[in-house]
């Protein structure tokens, strides 16, 4: 495959498509979740979406949240994962940053945020109540340098977790990810615990949409495709279902 044209490929039952730069695959994705979006909301009352916060999410949101045709106010929002420890507002929250980059650039008719304070386990069983209220339509969501998806790194990732929603201690891995993604200063400022959705409730979506740019998601691409379906690598899991498609640029698609 060249990097100058466009491709589609599967995974067992995982849809990859890969691109030719970075910006020609956010634009894709966010034209594809948008179109889903139209597709619900044409033949239901509301659609349910669920949201990851990380830079790597950045462009394609940009896009999809200016895309045509969405009555945002028909739209509940939920996001992945928070950190447990950061000060009320901290622009660290991922709360916050989808603030910046979803929520508050489109009128979504409801926006719940995970809030850890004053008692995490008290969060975890709200927000898993919310979750289970009906089903969830549309995931848009990364993969972590360690394979991880939403907060379900290896030591803690189960594909048969009973939990809607946990408490999870975060891996070094995933720590030091966060400081290479410039979202903190030094390893020590990351968090060390974090409310996270498990893997089944993600699964639950009826479309997933993957978006993972750049080269240090490579090896982590590649375990996905090519490795074992095993929680070293969480992300594998993709590949059992045909509800998810993956949209790679050339830095992260291993084949490239």
């Amino acid at each position: 495959m060249t990097v100058t044209e466009a491709s589609q490929r599967r995974a067992e039952r995982l849809s990859v498509e890969s691109f030719p730069s970075r910006a020609a695959m956010a634009a894709a994705a966010a034209s594809d979740i948008a179109a889903a979006f139209r597709a619900a909301l044409s033949r239901q009352a509301n659609v349910r979406a669920i949201f990851a916060a990380a830079p790597s999410q950045a462009d394609t949101l940009a896009a999809l949240v200016v895309a045509p045709g969405i009555d945002w106010s028909r739209v509940t929002a939920f996001h992945m994962d928070e950190y447990i420890g950061l000060p009320t507002g901290a622009p660290e929250r991922f709360a916050s940053w989808l603030d910046q980059h979803v929520f508050d650039r489109a009128p979504f008719g409801q926006v719940h945020r995970i809030v850890p304070e004053p008692d995490a386990q008290r969060a975890v069983a709200g927000y898993a109540a919310l979750l289970n209220e009906a089903p969830i339509d549309i995931v848009c969501l990364g993969i972590g340098v360690n394979g991880h998806l939403a907060f379900n790194d290896p030591p803690v990732a189960d594909f048969n977790d009973p939990q809607t929603v946990k408490i999870v201690d975060l891996d070094d891995v995933c720590r030091q990810q966060q400081v290479d993604d410039k979202c903190f200063p030094t390893f020590a400022d990351v968090p060390r615990q974090a409310i996270t959705l498990t893997i089944p409730t993600l699964l639950r979506g009826r479309e997933m949409f993957c978006v993972v740019p750049g080269s240090l998601k490579r090896n982590a691409v590649r375990d996905t495709l090519y490795g074992p379906i095993a929680t070293s690598c969480p992300a594998s899991i993709l590949r059992t279902t045909s509800a998810c498609t993956l949209y790679l640029d050339p830095e992260s698609d291993p084949d490239v």
